[in-house]
Formats: C-alpha cells, sequence, structure tokens
C-alpha cells in the first residue's frame, strides 16, 4: 500500500491547526469554567436554548445543532437540570420527545457569562487576525463543512444517525 505522505506545507498548515484548535479550546474551557463554573458543554446548550424561541428547543433539534449524539445529549441535560439551569417539557407535537427550556438560573448563568467568553475568544483569536485573514478561515471553515456534509453526512443539522428525528 502506497502512503500519500503530507509535504511540508500540508503538514505545518495539519498540525497547526491541530495545535491551534486543541490549545484554544482548551484555553477557552477553562476560563468559562473558571470564571462562570460552566463546562464549554454547558454554554453550549445555554447558548442554543437561550437563542431559541421562546428559549425553548425540540431536543432533537438541540441534538442536531450541537451534532451530539442523543445519549450524550440526555445526560447532559439531566446534568444540567440537576443544577436547575434547563428543564425538561412534554413536547406539544410529539409525545415521544421532549423539549429542552431555559430556566431563570440558565438565563442568569449564559447571561453572566456570555460577555466574558466573548471577551476571551476575541482576545485569544478575533482581535489577533486581521479582517482577510478572518474571511480566508471562514472560506476555509465553509469548504471543509460542505464537503463533510456532502460527502460525509457529517456536519450539524443533517439527517444522519446522530441523533434521529423521533427524539
Amino acid at each position: 500500500m502506497e502512503h500519500n505522505w503530507l509535504d511540508e506545507r500540508e503538514s505545518r498548515a495539519w498540525r497547526g491547526f491541530h495545535h491551534l484548535r486543541a490549545a484554544l479550546t482548551a484555553r477557552l474551557a477553562r476560563q468559562l469554567n473558571q470564571e462562570c463554573g460552566l463546562t464549554e458543554a454547558d454554554y453550549a446548550v445555554l447558548v442554543n436554548v437561550s437563542e431559541a424561541p421562546g428559549q425553548r428547543i425540540r431536543s432533537r433539534d438541540l441534538c442536531r445543532a450541537l451534532d451530539w449524539e442523543r445519549s450524550r445529549l440526555s445526560h447532559q441535560i439531566a446534568r444540567m437540570q440537576a443544577r436547575g439551569t434547563v428543564e425538561r417539557a412534554p413536547c406539544p407535537d410529539d409525545a415521544r420527545g421532549f423539549d429542552v427550556v431555559l430556566t431563570a438560573a440558565g438565563a442568569a448563568a449564559i447571561t453572566a457569562a456570555a460577555p466574558i467568553h466573548l471577551a476571551a475568544v476575541r482576545h485569544c483569536f478575533v482581535d489577533l487576525l486581521t479582517p482577510e485573514q478572518l474571511d480566508v478561515l471562514g472560506d476555509i471553515a465553509d469548504v471543509v463543512t460542505q464537503h463533510l456534509a456532502a460527502e460525509h453526512g457529517e456536519a450539524a443539522g443533517n439527517d444522519n444517525d446522530t441523533c434521529p428525528t423521533n427524539r
């Protein structure tokens, strides 16, 4: 079997992306936890639920938006429900599913955390790049995510088996 090894430029780009993603994600996660008492998963759920109409979202739609397995979402919602930041509510359209609803504590948590997280994203990422670099990075992200969706069915919001439509 012949290997198509990465050349120096390709390796630099791939390894650089890998290191950037890991280091930036870890830094932002530590900051969220230390300053806001939230995990990355908590924040992701709170953002999506808080931005949904009526601060309520169907669990299957939240699962798709996060591109999570159904069991991961279920466990995360159970932890957040125990802390009082979200509630499960019957889905008015489908007795088999449920909605995730933001509580007052959840609204307070995301309201407090969002400006802190945004400042960290700006400080550690956005403000370091030129407008041209941001445009190129946005274009790169679009190309890769469109390829993943078209060729592998792996983009958030698709109809893959990550989160079946009946839940």
